[in-house]
């Protein structure tokens, strides 16, 4: 398996990946360059692109308090079915 990049790694070879296109090269240049396929540089772009640093990494903060958000409702909902079922009596 490949090894995991950050959002501060993908962020950079982006941008490496951008200046090597600005002087003239293909885009299966700019990848073999930063060492990733094409269809990674494509869904680093669809997820990255024009981001900096900080927001990205604020990004991926957001996302994991999105999930964990979900989960507390998630885990009260069904808590709230139980005691509904409860209330009516069937056990």
């Amino acid at each position: 398996m490949g090894k995991r990049h950050g959002p501060k790694a993908i962020i950079g070879k982006l941008r490496e990946a951008e200046i090597i296109l600005a002087q003239g090269g293909t885009t299966g240049d700019a990848c073999c360059r930063i060492a990733v396929s094409e269809q990674t540089y494509y869904r680093w772009r669809k997820e990255y692109g024009g981001l900096k640093t900080d927001q990205a990494r604020r990004m991926k903060d957001l996302e994991k308090e999105n999930l964990r958000l979900r989960r507390a409702i998630c885990d009260l909902t069904l808590d709230k079915l139980i005691l509904q079922e409860a209330a009516r009596g069937n056990f």
